[in-house]
């Protein structure tokens, strides 16, 4: 065992060697190559949580742009990044960071680095290729045969040892001392070593994913990259000034967050108002499907096969038939005519990128935020560059204008007494205002608080931001139900509606000394209609009255409405009597009084037949009934002597009765006949009437 010439021994207080810092970080960086910078100078925000970033940087030959993220953001990169390029050279394309895990890409390399490891356990991997030492201008170059690390005794510290085969052909051990370098000569190795310190640097950092714009081999050129990432949503709030007279001022404030992890220093910032369709799209994970296997059938050695000679001569084949050029011809025009559509679509593509850069560009704005609308939406572009420092956020004004607006009071929950104050906003600002919380001042006071949501230019809105304790309201609800007001009568069903009337009266007393315009807001009741007073504004919930209030006054506002409730009837199934009730009602109209008449009529003469068969048959079961007694009383005559004159006149009944049977049974066939044809007629009417 010798050291290497020169090296002092060992410290006693020596621990563990491992791979140092400095050659981590030396053999991670000596595999990135120039990196050029590309600063946001464009930042747009959404109210759907991503934002718009523009990227503006130089970009020399052979040179690679790194842009950085985090990796729940690498799905909207991969689906939104685009790169625009002006000057000399162009892109050789692009390359990020893959998503497959450590474990997965060390997995194949030959070495592995625990921690704590020492170097001697990275070089006992490595048998057999070329090591070069160096300490104190000395150098020893062999191929390393073994490496070890020995443990502490009590006469010599813990040291690490290198065995190497020397080009001589001597085997010599060599002691690691602090002083003493390593490399190894093969380039090959050297990337290996590389490529396994920048995975391990790069998992190091969990959340951190890298996209590379790499240039070709020509001048130098201006890269802008654009694309959308997740983004805190922007928020507004206004201030609502009154003054003594004249019209009020509105304020409004922008709120961003910069939550990127780098400044945004002099960027043209924009935020826009709306929500258009976004979503996630994993494209950045990678995503195996499932093939099925296929295999073909297992085939055996086939038998000899002995063919028996022909007996008689076969007519010769046809000959082949010409292959079908026409075909093939197709074919290269269809792929004629693909070749000509991809180009024309790369151009369209190309064109597309061109128009959106030089949308995205920023204008010269005189006024703090110029607003303009984006089809549906509606931006906010600050004319000024502005900075926003990482991890910080910033409140910029965006607006600040004369509205038009008027002071009211509002009285929409029935349950309190007061009614709020209030103000109805047209937005007279010629800009889309951004829905967000109001402050309002008036006179130089404090007034309140309200919320409102985004309001369109000329559109309007109501806010509420104090209780007005100089007002009281109280309400007084009836309800009641009124006689039937339509009559309907199609295809044998008899419709009717009745209205059901409900009234509030809202009584307002005004105890200041002030005129006052209140607003007394009523839910939209299903089925029901306003019958008195005629709504101001109508919403897709309430409808809004106006009231006229006097200083120092009590005031009354009675809203009345009605819901007409619908019955049907089959008319078929009516008795008279229930029919007689409708006749007579006063909101029957005369054609219908006149086909309802004719209806109870025909209804009262099949009712009257109907009595008739039952007389009938009652007529017919008391008869039958008698008879059995007779009969009864002849069976017990017949045997007793000399009541041969009873007998007789018990038969001269039962004859008599039998006649009159007969005749009550033609009576209640004939009526039965006659009800049949009386109610086939109604029928007939009740299905063509109609009013």
């Amino acid at each position: 065992m010798v050291a290497l010439p020169g090296k002092k021994a060992r410290k006693k207080n020596m621990r563990k060697s491992r791979v140092t810092k400095g050659l981590a970080l030396t053999l991670a960086g000596a595999m990135v190559s120039p990196a050029a910078e590309l600063n946001v100078r464009s930042v747009v925000l959404y109210k759907h949580s991503v934002g718009y970033f523009e990227r503006t940087g130089e970009l020399g030959a052979g040179e690679s742009a790194r842009l950085d993220f985090k990796s729940g953001e690498m799905n909207d990169v991969l689906k939104s990044l685009t790169v625009d390029v002006k000057g000399g050279g162009g892109v050789s394309g692009l390359r990020y960071d893959s998503s497959e895990p450590l474990g997965a890409k060390l997995k194949e390399m030959p070495i592995k680095l625990d921690a704590r490891q020492p170097l001697t356990a990275l070089i006992d991997q490595l048998k057999g290729a070329q090591l070069e030492m160096k300490s104190t201008g000395q150098t020893v170059v062999g191929a390393i045969v073994a490496a070890r690390l020995v443990d502490a005794t009590r006469e010599t510290p813990e040291r690490e040892q290198v065995t190497l085969l020397l080009d001589a052909g001597d085997l010599r051990t060599f002691e690691l001392a602090p002083g003493t370098s390593v490399r190894f000569p093969d380039p090959k190795l050297q990337l290996m070593l590389r490529d396994y310190l920048a995975a391990v640097t790069q998992a190091r950092s969990t959340d951190k994913r890298s996209v590379y714009i790499d240039s070709s081999d020509a001048g130098r050129r201006t890269v802008t990259a654009s694309y959308m990432i997740p983004a805190p949503v922007w928020k507004s709030s206004y201030r609502l000034i009154f003054g003594a007279t004249g019209e009020p001022t509105l304020e409004g404030w922008a709120i961003v967050d910069n939550t990127t992890g780098e400044d945004w220093t002099n960027v043209n910032l924009a935020l826009v108002s709306g929500r258009p369709i976004s979503f996630i799209s994993k494209l950045y994970e990678p995503r195996y499907v499932t093939r099925p296997e296929a295999e073909l059938a297992d085939v055996g050695p086939n038998a000899p096969v002995l063919f028996a000679g022909s007996v008689m001569a076969a007519p010769p084949p046809p000959p082949p038939a010409a292959p079908a050029p026409e075909r093939k011809s197709l074919m290269l025009r269809n792929q004629g005519t693909m070749q000509q559509f991809a180009g024309a679509r790369a151009e369209a593509v190309a064109d597309a990128a061109a128009e959106m850069v030089a949308e995205s560009a920023p204008s010269r704005l005189e006024a703090t935020a110029e607003g303009r609308d984006l089809g549906d939406l509606f931006e906010y572009r600050f004319g000024k560059p502005v900075t926003v420092k990482r991890n910080e956020s910033a409140i910029l004004p965006f607006l600040q204008q004369k509205i038009e607006a008027r002071k009211l009071l509002i009285y929409s929950d029935m349950s309190m007494t007061n009614p709020l104050n209030a103000a109805e906003l047209t937005n007279t600002t010629g800009k889309t205002l951004d829905g967000g919380p109001v402050t309002v001042y008036d006179q130089a006071a404090y007034a309140g608080e309200a919320l409102v949501e985004t309001i369109k230019t000329s559109d309007k809105r109501l806010i509420g931001y104090g209780v007005d304790i100089g007002t009281r309201i109280t309400t007084a609800i009836d309800s009641s139900t009124q006689a039937i007001r339509e009559f309907h009568l199609r295809r044998g069903v008899l419709t009717t509606k009745a209205a059901v009337v409900e009234t509030k009266t809202f009584t307002i007393r005004n105890v200041d000394a002030k005129a006052k315009v209140l607003i007394i807001e009523q839910p939209i009741q299903p089925g029901y209609k306003v019958v008195n007073q005629k709504p101001i504004a109508v919403t897709a919930s309430n409808k809004r009255f106006e009231v006229k209030l006097n200083p120092s006054a009590t005031d009354k506002f009675v809203l009345q409405e009605e819901r007409l409730d619908e019955q049907s009837y089959v008319v078929t199934s009516l008795n008279p009597d229930f029919l007689v009730r409708f006749v007579q009602n006063k909101a029957l109209s005369a054609e219908g009084r006149m086909q309802l008449e004719t209806i109870l009529e025909r209804k009262q003469l099949v009712a009257a037949m109907d009595r008739d068969i039952r007389q009938a048959e009652t007529e017919v079961a008391e008869i039958a009934k008698d008879q059995d007694r007779i009969r009864q009383n002849l069976g017990s005559l017949r045997s007793v002597a000399g009541q041969e004159d009873q007998v007789n006149r018990y038969a001269r009944q039962l004859s008599t009765q039998e006649a009159q049977l007969a005749g009550l049974r033609d009576k209640q066939s004939e009526l039965r006949r006659k009800k049949a044809a009386a109610e086939a007629e109604l029928n007939r009417l009740i299905e063509t009437m109609e009013f």
